[in-house]
């Protein structure tokens, strides 16, 4: 299902996690999420770091973030101030809201905005893209042990729902390469985990969160096939940044953005 995006001869490398869906229902869309190769940051932050809060200089990080933003194409690439929290950034005037990581505190952001690039930043959490190609509207979640506990997928598609309209049968979700069971290692579980966590413990003291995603996300109403995930463990390989493997170490950037020509006049604008 995955697929290399295009990058226009840059030394970057990205994952089109919304690869699955299929080429009739995707006009306008795109959607990737970033290795750790390709930009200008030095060790231990090499090379495309774009978390400001990392430790990496504050010019290097933002290179690297407009380089994720040309590669994209998007007029502005919207984040946040990530908490391991369940509320949400509603992108509807990019001039109103704080872009590149300004001080909004949540863990999602949605728009159906066109050219605006909604970014997650990671290493080791889950950046879940999520498309609605009905209403063509879009969101990024940033997704954790946190978030998992505080079951913020089945959030964010109620949150489709509940502004946008959206029925959650036609929303398409692709999850990056994150935190996988083979090193989700929590030796204090049982007094960490809720009780129904516990059943996707791999093991003596792992845990699945693939599944875990998988699983909240169907609950929620997403059919799962419309659900990809790479299953590519940050920890186990090197091109990816893992707090858990390095602890001083960069952010993954994953991005989505819808440009002007996705399904228009299929239905009212989204929001309204």
């Amino acid at each position: 299902m995955t697929q290399n995006v295009d990058l226009r001869g840059k030394d970057l490398r990205a994952t089109d996690l919304l690869a699955h869906v299929p080429s009739s229902l995707r006009q306008g869309l795109k959607c990737m999420s970033f290795d750790r190769w390709g930009g200008v940051s030095k060790p231990p932050f090499h090379e495309l770091n774009v978390g400001e809060l990392t430790g990496d200089e504050p010019a290097n990080v933002k290179a690297n973030s407009e380089m994720v933003r040309n590669v994209l194409g998007a007029s502005h690439v919207v984040s946040v101030r990530q908490v391991h929290g369940t509320d949400f950034l509603h992108v509807k005037n990019v001039a109103c809201n704080h872009v590149g990581g300004g001080p909004v505190r949540a863990d999602g952001i949605f728009t159906a905005e066109r050219d605006v690039g909604l970014m997650i930043k990671h290493a080791d959490c889950q950046a879940v893209a999520m498309f609605d190609p009905e209403r063509c509207v879009i969101a990024n979640i940033h997704c954790g042990w946190r978030g998992s506990v505080g079951n913020i997928l089945k959030k964010a598609v109620d949150e489709f729902v509940a502004v946008y309209g959206s029925r959650a049968h036609d929303i398409w979700v692709g999850i990056s390469p994150s935190l996988g069971p083979c090193c989700a290692e929590f030796r204090q579980w049982k007094e960490t985990f809720p009780a129904w966590l516990h059943g996707f413990r791999k093991g003596r003291d792992h845990f699945d969160f693939w599944k875990v995603s998988k699983k909240q996300l169907e609950e929620a109403g997403v059919p799962p096939g419309q659900i990809f995930c790479p299953e590519i463990c940050t920890v186990c390989s090197k091109d990816y940044f893992s707090y858990r493997r390095e602890k001083t170490t960069g952010r993954l950037a994953t991005v989505i953005a819808i440009e002007s020509g996705c399904n228009l006049g299929r239905f009212p604008p989204a929001g309204n």
